[in-house]
């Protein structure tokens, strides 16, 4: 605040030096307050702390959703992977059935339609565990999943029994 020299007139009019005198008032009282609030550490502890829980609350959504998106892709790309690998087992284990198939003899294949039953059966068993157990993206794959696990077991079963014979 700027003030002239106490030698010079600052008022032409008593009427001038009422509204000088307000409006020294005016910026006196605002100073004061501006002074009271610096000085009032409680309320500015209060505004400071209201301010970092606002950016922690919105950094924390940020990384949230963040977060979220990163899940999507690693599921998709889950998803993806295992629908590739289902259909790679499922290939090579039809592949592999078909030609222990071709080689063993009738007994031997209704040994195999018996356990075949009774994988079945197990897979049957497995698949409701999953439906009780198994995420909603795992889920949506299961078939393929399932289809794979069962040939290849099959298969190995197939495997097996010829070996002990």
């Amino acid at each position: 605040m700027t003030q002239p020299p106490h030698d010079e007139p600052t008022a032409r009019s008593q009427e001038e030096l009422r509204e000088q005198v307000e409006h020294t008032r005016h910026e006196l009282g605002d100073t004061v307050q501006a002074l009271a609030d610096r000085a009032d550490v409680k309320t500015r502890a209060r505004e400071k702390a209201v301010a970092v829980r606002e950016q922690a609350g919105a950094k924390a959504q940020e990384w949230s959703g963040q977060a979220g998106a990163k899940a999507q892709a690693w599921s998709g790309q889950a998803g993806a992977k295992a629908q590739e690998w289902s259909g790679q087992a499922r290939a090579k284990a039809a592949h592999v059935a078909h030609t222990v198939e071709e080689k063993l003899p009738e007994p031997v294949k209704e040994k195999g339609a018996a356990a075949a039953q009774g994988a079945k059966e197990k897979a049957a068993q497995a698949e409701q565990v999953w439906q009780d157990k198994a995420p909603q993206q795992v889920r949506d794959h299961r078939a393929a999943l399932l289809a794979g696990a069962g040939a290849v077991l099959v298969a190995c079963l197939l495997i097996r029994r010829r070996g002990k014979r």
